[in-house]
């Protein structure tokens, strides 16, 4: 039972842990469109464009 026990709680930890990767992964991508609008955005009123 202990065995069992412990079988379910390694599958839970292990599948919370690629669920939370997935999320910082996507995240990431979020934020890393966000910088290259910002960055376009930049380099428009740079040449005054805005």
């Amino acid at each position: 039972m202990k065995r069992l026990f412990a079988l379910l709680m390694l599958v839970m930890f292990a599948s919370a842990t690629l669920t939370a990767c997935n999320t910082m992964a996507g995240a990431g991508k979020d934020v890393q469109k966000a910088g290259e609008k910002v960055e376009q955005k930049a380099e428009d009123c740079k040449d005054m464009k805005c």
